[in-house]
């Protein structure tokens, strides 16, 4: 649960790194919980109006998506604008899944600090230059 609700503390933060461990939870709590609306609205008879609850979820959880995708490629030292690779028919959405499932950079890159290891060794930074 605290993996999800860090995405929601960072909501529309889309500089940094995030791990993978950040993504998938937020994506196994995001299906855990639109299963548990559907099964609920199902349930109690009301299926005719479970669309209002299950909308408004998803339209809250839009921002802090694509900002923890945008995170979780910046981890890997890629654009946020390879968040567009997965609308490439057929091909862009396994590509997308490969990305996602992909390890981070060791250390520091441009987009900021290993989130797997957050105490950058000042040692190895001398003598690098700062581009």
């Amino acid at each position: 649960m605290e993996w999800y609700l860090m995405a929601f503390k960072k909501y529309a933060d889309f500089s940094g790194r995030s791990r993978r461990m950040e993504y998938w939870m937020f994506n196994l709590f995001n299906i855990i919980i639109i299963f548990g609306v559907v099964f609920i609205s199902e349930a109690i008879g009301l299926e005719e109006y479970m669309m209002f609850p299950l909308g408004l979820y998803l339209l809250g959880i839009i921002i802090p998506s694509l900002a923890l995708s945008v995170r979780r490629l910046h981890d890997q030292g890629k654009s946020g604008g390879y968040f567009l690779v997965r609308f490439i028919p057929l091909i862009g959405g396994i590509w997308y899944l490969v990305l996602m499932c992909t390890d981070g950079e060791y250390g520091s890159n441009s987009y900021g600090i290993d989130p797997k290891q957050p105490m950058d060794n000042e040692i190895d930074d001398i003598g690098v230059e700062e581009v």
